[in-house]
């Protein structure tokens, strides 16, 4: 087996072999240098064809009575084929359901992962045309949307640009979240 040592820039170092048995802090290797390592005992394709490789399987029966798999973790946590029967789109029903008793206009608080929280104000609630699905429309106290209520043509609600945007109701919940004074704050 032999090491060659290349310095960050792309520039060859030196080689290394077994004969010279010194750490690589002794042999000058530094951060950021690359160490290319190639060996002549391993004969090229020798990995490839995997029909040489003894596998390991289990059949059926013996997968079943293994504690611990995936099939008996999804069957524990009732998930996957396992589970309970709540399917999908009753879990879709269910949610739809919830938002249908809220208001239009109705204060919210929008809570999207990798974002700050933005507060705002219900304005529509259903299907779009440009993606499927349930959708939530949100008027927010500050310019921290996407668009004025209209997406691809389609007006949907009414505020200034900026300030719309829509989400997908879980990143919603409803309460009293009044506005923000700025005044206040000084």
């Amino acid at each position: 087996m032999e090491l060659t040592l290349f310095r960050k820039e792309g520039a060859l170092v030196g080689h290394l072999n077994k004969k010279d048995e010194v750490s690589l802090t002794c042999a000058g290797v530094e951060n950021g240098m690359t160490i290319e390592v190639s060996d002549a005992s391993i004969k090229v394709g020798e990995f490839e064809d995997t029909s040489k490789v003894k596998k390991f399987e289990l059949s059926e029966e013996e997968y079943a009575n293994r504690a611990e798999s995936l099939r008996a973790f999804k069957q524990r946590n009732k998930m996957g084929q396992f589970g309970d029967g709540d399917s999908t789109e009753e879990k879709k029903k269910e949610a739809r359901e919830r938002f249908e008793s809220i208001q239009l206009g109705t204060r919210c608080l929008v809570t999207v992962p990798g974002q700050p929280p933005k507060k705002g104000t219900l304005m529509y609630k259903g299907p779009t045309s440009f993606k499927p699905g349930f959708w939530i429309g949100v008027k927010y106290d500050e310019p921290l949307g996407k668009h004025d209520g209209s997406v691809e043509g389609k007006r949907y609600f009414e505020c200034g640009q900026k300030y719309g945007a829509f989400v997908k109701p879980e990143s919603v919940a409803f309460g009293d979240y009044p506005q923000d004074n700025l005044m206040d704050e000084m």
